[in-house]
């Protein structure tokens, strides 16, 4: 009898265990939107936006030329984002949303940590 119980016991921490916590959901979705961002698919990365269904027109293309603006400098002064990486998410419970941090490892191997607060709405995560 006791057999079994330790049995359900590990099998109930293992099962725990092994789903995905808010903090890795956000973190994936705010490393997507910014490998979007890199890859020049900035349409993706408005996409991934709160809210990004009711930004008016006029607003949407001029996030859309801020954001190759932004690539282009980058390009030119740190010779681009060679890679975003995951640093480490946390869930701030009183404002309600998750912050993610990002590293951004530049062409001329400098590197920048951003925080890209992220919230969830209907099972998807955006960035606020």
């Amino acid at each position: 009898m006791r057999k079994l119980v330790y049995l359900i016991l590990i099998v109930i921490v293992v099962a725990c265990s092994t789903g995905v916590s808010r903090e890795e959901q956000a973190a994936l979705a705010a490393k997507g939107y910014y490998t979007h961002l890199v890859q020049g698919e900035y349409e993706q990365f408005v996409e991934g936006r709160f809210m990004a269904d009711s930004l008016p027109a006029d607003y949407r293309s001029q996030l859309i030329e801020g954001y190759k603006q932004f690539v282009a400098q980058q390009m030119e002064a740190r010779k681009g984002i060679q890679e975003v990486s995951v640093s480490r998410a946390y869930t701030d419970s009183l404002a309600g949303y998750t912050n993610v941090l990002l590293m951004l490892c530049y062409g001329d191997s400098t590197t920048e940590e951003v925080v890209v607060p992220m919230v969830e709405r209907d099972g998807r995560w955006m960035m606020k």
